[in-house]
């Protein structure tokens, strides 16, 4: 077996070139819009975060940008912490809530499925963050449709 002699890493050393971007910096045009929408289920995997990120990342460009969620992607917008809501139960808990609610005060619109709020997970609408508008299910497609019309970038987020 051959014997590797690398010098360890440490904190503090890069690993990849993080400076240089191969792209150009698109910015939105006047009245750009975009829409993330959300069928994901909260800490089951990476991309509700990431999307979350990509969604203020658009808002940031210039995109008058809309999140959807809906099926257990409700669960996103859902109030949480333990022992009492808005306490940190362990490193990353309240990091939907943090990434929604900088989006939201950054002038960003949160939409949620009141169906899939009731019907699907026993929840009210006053379990959704503050600013959080929940919506009819009828809704879910219409949005989309209402987006697609106006040329919106679309981000769909669905993995269950």
């Amino acid at each position: 077996m051959p014997k590797v002699e690398l010098e360890q890493h440490k904190t503090g050393d890069f690993l990849v070139d993080y400076e240089e971007k191969v792209f150009e910096d698109v910015q939105a045009e006047p009245g750009a819009k975009a829409l993330i929408t959300f069928h994901t289920v909260a800490f089951e995997g990476s991309i509700g975060l990431v999307n979350l990120l990509q969604a203020k990342r658009l808002q940031r460009k210039g995109f008058e940008t809309k999140i959807l969620l809906y099926g257990p992607g409700v669960l996103l917008g859902v109030q949480r912490g333990f022992p009492k809501l808005g306490s940190e139960a362990f490193p990353g808990n309240l990091a939907y809530n943090t990434q929604i609610q900088q989006f939201m005060d950054e002038g960003g619109e949160v939409y949620a499925c009141r169906f899939a709020l009731q019907a699907l997970y026993g929840q009210t609408e006053k379990a959704l963050m503050e600013g959080i508008r929940p919506i009819n299910p009828l809704d879910v497609m219409d949005l989309q449709l209402l987006m697609a019309k106006e040329n919106a970038f679309v981000v769909h987020t669905w993995t269950s």
